[in-house]
């Protein structure tokens, strides 16, 4: 058998050894087929999924498109949490785009007169979750059912314009791919309602359309812009001599571009994203994210202070003459360790141990150089004649709205009763009534910082709908105040995790949107609005990243944000401790990825575990730090992005010592004595892809799980490995899992058999540790399932999705199920119920409806086809006896603890006393009782207890 794997393992490294290409359109529309063939005959496709929150922090908006006729009916597009609509302001929401194949979202458009949605998939900000989308889709029925009208190998679509005059007439701009060159981008047209389509504007295989919009009361008169951008996991170049406007005279057919040099626009080299918000066939305003550097002016305090840039061009004897006073002021406001005195560091440079350099080395991380890179940054420019010359309406920079990474925003709006007034936002939003002379915020407590979408009614002046990282809000006086409008569950999940209280409750990191923690029996309401206790509590700001409890004190929680900022909370005492290792002074300083992962050993609660570049480790909580391993990584490439990282940790529960590190760029190394001593496992792995999971089995000490992900290749083949030699051997199980990445695997704590895998766009479970898979289907959409943990004790299957916050579902009757029992029926353990007075009644409000209990009872039918269901005393007394028609595979029948007339006389006849509902229903008293489930010729049974 090890011979085998081993040549399985050769022929697979073989086949693999070359970077695979990004995934074309036809390999798409395969896998979109196989997956929905795969759900059609799965075994798990009927397993109830339940959405438990949270919803309070909503999730990042990309579109909006609101009916004019009506404005408080609008749709919401999400940029991984699909399409909602709302017909009563935002009180409530629903989702329409779950029966489609994605819930990626880049734009959106409704034929407003004949009801017909357009959605763009794939969102456009270019962000680290930024998903692909499948091309344009169409619902004529309100979501019921969509089209594919094309496009799909554009991945991204940034707008969708159709002719108010004539819908067949319709015109749609694509970005292309995020992470690769591709040629479906630009602008295309068709004239026959999506039927076919005619590319009009190509810039390049890199250049694609971030924005389009056309002049308020001509369609003819279009203006579009290009952004010139590459993206990989290790750089963001967001500019470049692509980027430029052009503008149509008729609807699109051909393009004219008009940011020349001689405009006034900026061109070339540092010209970045731009967007467009045009007023009238004259007036037309853009924003620009000008990527080019400042000019540094020094300040009477720079000069007074010392900074990071001094440093890196000071010589040993100038540090040395340094001020001692001035230099620990430098080092106290840049929060080196207490050691690092003004004393101590010119100690180190004169015994020739660190070079002045070194001083400003120690400064730089991934955080700082995303937001102190010194770009221009956010500019706004104006045209009064058609798009012919342009004028930068404001002087100075617009400081504070898009930092370093204008790639996240880009969009401005003209308000259509007043050509002077402008909205802009990034991290805030801002408005303008002097055609962006200057600019005022109208950002607000309840408002999320970062903006994505704004619609400005057009009949009613300061109503506004605004999207952002937090959802929707909605003002009526120009911002002055806003509702928000957070009833969809559309966060934004990194990671999930679960504690051990009774009841336990769940945590989760999400983007954008902090750390929060909650009960894990949540059931929306709006009931908190009255109370003012949202269930969830937030724990941590910033992007939420990975959490750690301790399993001895659930107070002690391990968390943080972006680029291994992470801290050692005491919940009880409200209580925090900044802990990310620093490296020495005169080191290279550690890379932190973006999701820094840790990891509390199994074997001590007080070991923990952190990846930077190097897998850290602390003895103590936290409080101190030490590398085990030298570089785990393939030493970092030159770019702006944190990268050759770690990205998972797991260690093995079997042996102390025994740990697995994967990084970001494609490796994989063990140690087997505590970090003494490392291998390189990953040899035979496709080359440079993230590894999004490693994990050390539970029931096999040899046994080691790999996933790898693609997904900032473009490459969405799912990769999955599994070694019974610690990692010396691995053979491919992803088998039948239609392409998509992989971001999660994770072993069944009870069956060794049982696996389960999330993907980009599903969630998997294999009974036979990957050979084959079945695919979940019930209540869970076709969202990114980023994480997985099982809370052991109540068999809990926890789901932190990337867009739809976090689902639920029992998996108790799954932990039975085998190859050897498909043949039969398997059912699922009842849990125990406690009798109540309130079954049958209406309780104390008379208007509403009789309460009626629920017990669902789980099981597996071998067969599509009538099951039998039979609810018994213990001495076999038939008390209810129905059928039902199922589909081979689980499924659940929701019981409402009622006995027939016959099991009543059966019971009265055993003295035991029963009453009535005021719904004339019987229920079952107190007691323990069977439950049989019947199909052909094979039944199971088990409890039902009435406490």
């Amino acid at each position: 058998m090890r011979s085998s794997l081993f040549l399985c393992s050769i022929l697979f490294s073989i086949l693999t050894f070359a970077q695979q290409p990004s995934t074309s359109a036809s390999q798409i529309k395969q896998a979109l087929e196989q997956k929905e063939a795969l759900l059609k005959n799965s075994i798990v496709k009927n397993l109830p999924f339940k959405n438990i929150g949270p919803s309070v922090m909503s999730g990042r908006v990309t579109a909006i498109a609101v009916n004019p006729e009506n404005p408080i009916e609008f749709y919401v597009g999400y940029a991984s949490g699909g399409v909602w609509h709302t017909t009563n302001n935002g009180t409530t929401f629903k989702p329409i785009l779950d029966n489609s194949p994605t819930q990626n979202v880049g734009s959106l458009a409704v034929d407003w007169k004949n009801r017909n949605i357009w959605v763009g998939t794939g969102e456009v900000n270019a962000s680290r979750s930024s998903y692909a989308g499948i091309g344009l889709l169409k619902s004529s029925d309100n979501g019921k059912t969509w089209q594919n009208m094309g496009l799909v190998d554009s991945h991204h679509i940034s707008s969708i314009l159709i002719n108010p005059n004539n819908p067949d007439e319709i015109v749609v701009s694509a970005v292309g791919h995020l992470y690769s060159k591709n040629d479906e981008r630009g602008i295309y047209k068709s004239k026959d309602g999506g039927k076919t389509w005619r590319k009009t504007l190509f810039v390049n295989n890199q250049s694609g359309v971030i924005e389009m919009v056309h002049e308020p009361s001509n369609f003819n008169l279009m203006y579009a812009s290009s952004w010139d951008k590459d993206r990989k996991a290790w750089n963001f170049r967001g500019d470049g001599p692509g980027s430029a406007i052009y503008k149509s005279k008729d609807a699109g057919s051909t393009w004219e571009k008009i940011s020349t040099p001689d405009s006034g626009f900026p061109t070339g080299d540092g010209t970045g994203r731009i967007g467009l918000a045009v007023y009238d066939e004259n007036t037309i305003y853009a924003i620009h994210d000008n990527q080019n550097r400042r000019v540094q002016e020094e300040s009477s305090e720079d000069k007074e202070s010392l900074t990071k840039d001094d440093f890196k061009t000071m010589s040993s004897e100038e540090l040395l003459a340094l001020d001692n006073k001035k230099l620990k002021k430098f080092l106290r406001r840049n929060n080196f360790k207490e050691k690092h005195t003004a004393e101590h560091v010119k100690d180190l440079v004169e015994d020739g141990d660190i070079k002045p350099a070194d001083v400003a080395k120690y400064l730089e991380d991934a955080n700082s150089m995303l937001f102190d890179t010194p770009v221009i940054g956010a500019e706004v420019y104006k045209s009064v004649d058609g798009g012919k010359t342009w004028n930068k309406t404001h002087k100075g920079y617009l400081d504070g709205i898009y930092y370093s990474y204008g790639y996240y925003f880009g969009k401005i709006h003209v308000d259509p009763n007043d050509k002077d007034g402008i909205y802009i936002y990034g991290v805030p939003i801002l408005k303008s009534k002097d055609a962006g002379k200057t600019f005022t915020s109208i950002s607000a407590p309840n408002v999320h910082a970062d903006h994505h979408a704004l619609w400005i009614n057009p009949n009613r002046p300061g109503h506004l709908i605004d999207g952002n990282d937090g959802g929707v809000n909605i003002s009526y006086d120009d911002g002055k105040n806003w509702i928000k409008n957070n009833q969809p569950s559309v966060g934004q999940f990194y990671t999930v995790n679960v504690d051990n209280e009774k009841p336990y409750n769940v945590y989760g990191g999400l983007q954008d949107n902090g750390v929060w923690k909650g009960p894990h029996n949540y059931s929306q309401s709006s009931r908190w609005h009255q109370s003012g206790q949202y269930p969830y509590k937030s724990i941590m700001g910033g992007d939420g990243m990975q959490i750690e409890i301790d399993d001895r004190n659930s107070n002690i929680v391990y968390t943080g944000f972006q680029f291994g900022n992470y801290f050692r909370l005491d919940l009880k005492n409200k209580d925090r401790k900044y802990i990310q290792p620093k490296h020495e002074l005169g080191e290279s300083p550690y890379r932190f990825n973006w999701q820094t992962p840790i990891l509390l050993s199994p074997h001590n609660q007080d070991i923990l575990y952190l990846g930077g570049n190097k897998l850290m480790r602390s003895m103590n909580q936290g409080d101190d730090w030490e590398a085990i391993s030298e570089d785990l990584t393939k030493g970092g490439k030159k770019g702006n992005v944190a990268y050759g990282t770690l990205t998972s940790i797991s260690e093995s529960p079997f042996q102390f010592g025994l740990i697995y590190a994967g990084s970001d760029d494609g490796l994989v190394h063990v140690t087997k004595d505590g970090g003494n001593t490392w291998v390189d496992i990953s040899n035979t792995f496709p080359k440079d892809l993230w590894v999004s999971r490693v994990i050390a089995s539970t029931h096999a000490k040899k046994r080691v799980f790999v996933a790898l992900n693609g997904y900032r290749w473009d490459d969405f083949t799912p990769y999955i490995f599994v070694s019974e030699d610690y990692g010396e051997t691995w053979k491919p199980i992803a088998s039948n899992i239609p392409a998509s990445p992989v971001n999660v695997i994770k072993e069944d704590p009870e069956n060794e058999n049982i696996l389960y895998a999330g993907t980009d766009n599903g969630l998997y479970i294999s009974f036979n540790r990957g050979n084959s898979w079945e695919i979940f289907g019930t209540d869970l959409p076709n969202v990114a399932m980023h994480d997985l943990v099982i809370q052991k004790r109540e068999k809990d299957l926890i789901v932190g999705t990337h867009g739809r916050s976090i689902y639920l579902a029992e998996i108790e009757l799954l932990q039975k199920l085998n190859p050897d029992n498909f043949s039969k029926v398997v059912l699922g353990k009842i849990k125990t119920t406690r009798a109540s007075k309130r079954w049958g009644s209406k309780d104390f409000n008379p208007y509403g409806d009789y309460y009626e209990p629920e017990q669902d009872i789980y099981f597996y039918a071998p067969d599509n086809g009538d099951v039998n269901i039979k609810v018994t005393t213990e001495d076999g007394k038939t008390l209810k006896e129905w059928s039902q028609t199922v589909d081979k595979g689980v499924s659940v029948a929701t019981y409402n603890l009622s006995i027939s007339n016959k099991g009543e006389k059966a019971l009265r006849k055993k003295d035991i006393t029963i009453e009535k509902g005021d719904n004339g229903i019987f229920y079952l008293p107190k007691g323990t009782y069977k439950v049989v489930v019947s199909q052909a010729n094979s039944s199971a049974e088990t409890e039902l207890i009435i406490k």
